[in-house]
């Protein structure tokens, strides 16, 4: 069980409850404890506050149906505990949805004891390979706001958060849900209170002071859930993903946090970094005198099972490429390649600003020189040729280059 579960927090139920129900009654039952829930369109259904937008709850059930659950049916998303006993006169069924990843982290010391016990010798070399390059190209900081944050600053961050997970997503040509507005509108709503309660956090990795990575997490007493994550797909050559997640886990170490959860869904990070993988289930309980609730919990058992197995065969990968198709223009793929300008080209030079939104489709190649060269983003100086549309010259401190950009389907 989980202790000061975030997603059965008041907290959590409140925002959830303002969002989505628009405030209306939540109920509890005998038979269950700590889990609310609210009337479904269905006659005799209720579902658990919070529904799919837990990142996992956990039941304890009691030994015997009540006069209050007479009739009804219960659906809870998400469970990630299996009960121990039964509700005498209640039925239930079981339906695996995602699965799910975490690192068990509290038989490491640090991180080097975790990266030395988890990776083959020539892994931990590349990690550290790719931390150092982005440190040493980048004025590279990490910072958890886990218990006090400013308003404005958290207003930033999570203007930052939005642009980066919209750019990274165009780049996948694929929807996320998560910013769909209304959920979108919940995530920022909810979190900065939580984090005043330190029932969530922003890790935020920094260039400077700009957000290149942000992760929301939610926190219970021993276990971080990483709910959110995204990196700015400019700094791809210097595998970003990776190194944020070693900042997670020298954080969690160092805090005393034991359990780094990635939550739902399959990722090939997940796979590569987790020592446990778990499937989360949505559990249905219903009154076994009731035909109406056992056809409705049989129903649904149905529906769910169904629904995963269009999941096993990614049907819904196809789902979310064709709706972004729907919502979005086909964005021409940008390409490069780093060549020799002659002795009149490179004569003919217009210096120019990266960060200026003209060029910025330009920041990502220009990472890459900074990666594949070792140079710092402060020493690089970068010339548009004139009298043409996509030649440049890039100049670091030890190393310079022509740069051709064209653009494919």
């Amino acid at each position: 069980m989980i202790t000061d579960n975030p997603f059965t927090s008041a907290t959590f139920t409140k925002y959830w409850s303002k969002h989505f129900l628009n405030n209306k009654d939540k109920y509890s039952f005998p038979f269950i404890e700590k889990i609310l829930f609210y009337k479904s369109s269905w006659t005799g259904l209720y579902i658990n506050a919070g529904k799919n937008l837990t990142k996992g709850v956990d039941i304890k059930l009691n030994d015997a149906i009540s006069s209050e659950e007479k009739g009804k049916t219960f659906l809870i998303y998400d469970v990630l505990n299996n009960p121990k006993n039964q509700v005498k006169g209640m039925g239930y069924y079981s339906a695996r949805q995602y699965p799910g990843y975490l690192i068990e982290l509290e038989s490491y010391q640090n991180l080097d004891d975790f990266l030395s016990k988890t990776f083959k010798k020539s892994s931990r070399y590349k990690l550290r390979k790719y931390k150092k390059r982005l440190e040493d190209s980048f004025n590279i900081s990490f910072k958890a706001h886990c218990d006090e944050i400013a308003k404005e600053e958290y207003d930033s961050i999570f203007w930052s958060f939005r642009k980066l997970l919209e750019k990274r997503f165009e780049e996948k040509q694929i929807s996320n849900n998560n910013l769909n507005n209304d959920e979108w509108e919940f995530y920022k709503d909810v979190a900065y209170p939580m984090i005043l309660e330190k029932k969530a956090a922003l890790f935020v990795l920094y260039n400077d002071d700009e957000p290149i990575s942000i992760t929301l997490s939610y926190l219970s007493e021993n276990r971080v859930f990483d709910a959110i994550t995204v990196f700015d797909i400019d700094y791809a050559k210097f595998h970003l993903g990776s190194i944020k997640i070693m900042y997670l886990v020298d954080w969690c170490l160092e805090h005393g946090w034991n359990i780094l959860d990635f939550s739902k869904g399959h990722f090939d990070y997940k796979t590569r970094w987790s020592n446990k993988k778990f499937n989360f289930r949505y559990y249905i309980f219903f009154d076994k005198k009731s035909i109406k609730a056992k056809f409705i919990a049989y129903t649904l058992k149905l529906f769910f099972t169904f629904k995963q197995y269009l999941r096993d065969k990614k049907i819904h990968e196809s789902f979310h490429k064709l709706t972004y198709f729907l919502k979005n223009k086909k964005q021409k793929n940008l390409h490069y390649s780093f060549t020799e300008l002659n002795g009149e080209s490179s004569k003919n030079l217009k210096s120019i600003e990266v960060e200026s939104p003209e060029f910025s489709f330009l920041k990502g190649i220009c990472y890459d020189f900074l990666y594949l060269n070792q140079e710092h983003l402060k020493d690089l100086k970068v010339y548009k040729v004139n009298d043409t549309e996509h030649n440049f010259l890039l100049v670091g401190k030890k190393n310079k280059t022509g740069l051709s950009i064209y653009k494919a389907n």
